[in-house]
């Protein structure tokens, strides 16, 4: 018996794969820093954990509603609602178990194979992976010069971004909803990194005129409130998607976690704190290490505007994004990701989370440093 040639058309993360390249040379007694995967490095905030230990006491533990609680998805209309400058209902709210159910659902129901989908290149993986997976053609959009394909279905946003920290402004992306309106087209939108930002706040798509009933948002709690384990994220759509992206919730999770849905109601509408504080300390971060890296022979790095990722151009090595990841893990002890794994245009370029604290990512400059004038 064979695997089905679709699974074939699939990728992977390779932050998981690198993570098990190093935890491998951790068991052989290497020192790794740990500059490879994307996730906060704070723990959950205590009031958060608290209303999960308390609804499973309150008995929290059964099925629940498949598009979420109506608690839940009221208080994510109103925070959406309020940090987009649109009127979302609860009744557009799909509540999943993280944010990767909003890509995938969204695609299965509104693409046909052969369908064009103009998707971010450098961009997290999982975009092209599922355009591919479903048949669709992938269509690389250059953020610099934003032009929407006149046979494209959907178009896929991620501001701030994932690889390169970019924040995507007013001015493109009205340019992009000028493109979009009137034709038979969608944008999802992800904007699980909503609210790391370092300058002027990122502005929704859907917030421009017209794009609302156009648009899905995805977001969620793992990065925003340090939940990447407790899965849980959501969507906001026009409600004539909502039945289709619950039929497919039903055949694939049934429902989210009810205690983790009680957990999100806290981190909503719960003291805000706990984000103001780690996204200051993700600016120290940023701006100690990126400058650093900028320091570094043959190196260049730009400053991030949003999410925790250091994207520095490498082609002043004269080694290839691969070539030099796989160095930098395996000789210097500094896991991170080959900028080609992003897609086409991420050759030349490295990805670095600097959600790790300011001394490793000060000891991993220093590695990469001593790397370099030893290589060169």
């Amino acid at each position: 018996m064979k695997l089905a040639s679709r699974i074939e058309r699939l990728r992977i993360e390779s932050a998981f794969d690198v993570l098990v390249r190093a935890r491998a040379l951790e068991a052989q007694g290497r020192n790794i820093v740990h500059l490879e995967i994307g996730e906060p490095d704070f723990p959950t905030p205590p009031h958060i954990v608290e209303a999960a230990k308390k609804a499973l006491d309150d008995g929290y533990t059964h099925y629940g509603p498949t598009q979420g609680l109506p608690e839940l998805r009221e208080a994510i209309a109103a925070h959406v609602s309020e940090s987009r400058g649109i009127e979302a209902k609860a009744s557009q709210v799909c509540v999943v178990p993280g944010g990767k159910p909003i890509i995938f659902f969204p695609m299965m129901a509104l693409l046909e194979p052969g369908d064009e989908v103009v998707f971010p290149d450098p961009g997290f993986p999982i975009y092209e992976s599922m355009i591919r997976f479903l048949e669709c053609v992938p269509v690389p959009l250059d953020p610099k010069d934003p032009r929407i394909t006149d046979r494209a279905k959907m178009v896929i946003l991620n501001s701030p971004e994932n690889p390169t920290g970019e924040v995507l402004g007013r001015a493109a992306l009205e340019r992009i909803a000028e493109q979009v309106r009137g034709r038979d087209c969608m944008v999802l939108s992800d904007e699980i990194y909503s609210r790391i930002y370092y300058g002027e706040a990122p502005g929704s798509i859907a917030s421009l005129p017209g794009m609302q009933e156009k648009t899905i948002i995805l977001d969620g709690f793992s990065k925003t409130y340090a939940m990447t384990g407790w899965r849980i994220g959501f969507g906001v759509m026009p409600e004539w998607l909502v039945d289709a992206v619950n039929k497919l919730m039903v055949n694939s999770n049934s429902c989210t976690a009810t205690f983790t849905q009680r957990a999100a109601i806290a981190a909503l509408t719960g003291p805000q704190d706990c984000v103001v504080e780690m996204v200051a300390e993700f600016r120290k971060r940023r701006d100690a290490f990126c400058a650093a890296l900028d320091t570094v022979p043959g190196w260049k790095c730009p400053m991030p505007g949003g999410a925790f990722y250091a994207w520095p151009d490498v082609t002043g090595t004269g080694k290839s994004s691969k070539e030099l990841a796989d160095l930098l893990l395996n000789e210097a002890g500094v896991a991170c990701l080959n900028g080609a794994s992003f897609g086409a245009r991420g050759e030349g370029r490295i990805r670095f989370s600097y959600a790790n604290s300011l001394g490793n990512l000060m000891e991993a400059v220093e590695r990469i440093r001593g790397f370099m004038e030893g290589w060169g």
